[in-house]
């Protein structure tokens, strides 16, 4: 537990069953070595839990906390940090606190998978908001009024919320550079060997690939096109239009930079998109198939299993 001086903020992690420990020590330690460049404690932190007992992260390791959820004192922020799981005893008590919090007006935030606990308390709606591109399919079934852009993070009035991983860092490099300006958050970034501060602009993994960076423009804005309008398939026509290219053209350089069609490569988006769905909700397996684009049951399943080595009633009986 670190308090600021006087005028400095304070943040809470709020830290769930299983959370993802690189991501809360990616935000701390930004703010950690933000105090440390300008000489004072700005920036304070402290962890709560459910009961204010240890908390498992992902990794194994128990981490005690300060307090318990119910004793926690004023702070600026609450984060909630999650990472393989959103459910744990006392959830219903956590989401009632959050709740609460909201109503009284507090600003929240989520570090990776948290923005699901944010949405199931409510505390989302009317806000933009991101979480980890591999629950986004589901989370944007379960909540379709909520907008989550898939950018690595968001700040929407009193909501942050971020990807978590390195996500994490951007995040409080933003919040550094509102509170002191660009020239602390890139001093801040060198401390990490981060090349590059992501604005909210960024989008997180939006194909196979880990990202696009240093390739085409033209190529980039149509993936993304892609990977927006997975339920109803844009003809090639309509991609080469999107780009002002012929179709020709978008051929050449999907093989030139991606070694596939642009066909293939939009099957495989749509395919992925669906395995999601299929781990992540109880979506009927139609609902699935139409949900990704695809009008027929059997088309779909021998897609997908052309694609996965499986059928997707197998990739619904397997546990992760």
């Amino acid at each position: 537990m670190t308090d600021p001086e006087i005028d400095g903020q304070r943040f809470a992690f709020f830290l769930a069953d299983k959370f993802s420990m690189f991501s809360l020590s990616a935000a701390i330690d930004t703010v950690r070595t933000a105090n440390y460049l300008l000489g004072y404690e700005h920036y304070g932190w402290t962890t709560v839990s459910p009961d204010g007992e240890s908390v498992s992260a992902s990794n194994g390791f128990q981490v005690k906390v300060d307090y318990a959820l119910s004793d926690l004192p004023s702070v600026d922020i609450l984060f909630v940090c999650a990472g393989l799981v959103t459910e744990f005893p006392q959830k219903s008590k956590v989401l009632a606190a959050l709740r609460s919090l909201g109503r009284r007006g507090a600003a929240l935030g989520a570090l990776s998978i948290g923005s699901q606990l944010l949405a199931e308390a409510g505390q989302l709606e009317g806000h933009r908001c991101t979480i980890h591109w591999e629950n986004r399919a589901g989370f944007l079934e379960q909540f379709p009024d909520i907008e989550c852009t898939g950018n690595v993070f968001e700040i929407d009035r009193k909501r942050y919320t971020c990807a978590g991983g390195t996500t994490s860092i951007d995040l409080m490099l933003e919040i550094i550079r509102r509170d002191f300006g660009s020239n602390l958050a890139n001093q801040v970034a060198n401390q990490f060997q981060h090349e590059r501060i992501r604005s909210d602009g960024d989008r997180q993994r939006i194909g196979p690939e880990r990202d696009l960076t240093g390739k085409s423009e033209k190529l980039r804005k149509i993936v993304e096109l892609m990977a927006d309008n997975l339920d109803e398939p844009f003809s090639a026509i309509q991609l080469a239009k999107s780009a002002s290219l012929s179709v020709r053209q978008v051929e050449r350089l999907f093989l030139r930079h991606l070694s596939t069609t642009p066909g293939r490569y939009y099957m495989r988006l749509r395919l992925e998109r669906a395995r999601e769905l299929l781990r992540q909700t109880n979506m009927p397996i139609l609902d699935v198939a139409i949900a990704t684009g695809f009008s027929s049951h059997s088309y779909f399943a021998q897609s997908y299993r052309l694609q996965f080595g499986r059928p997707p009633s197998e990739e619904r009986r397997t546990a992760y």
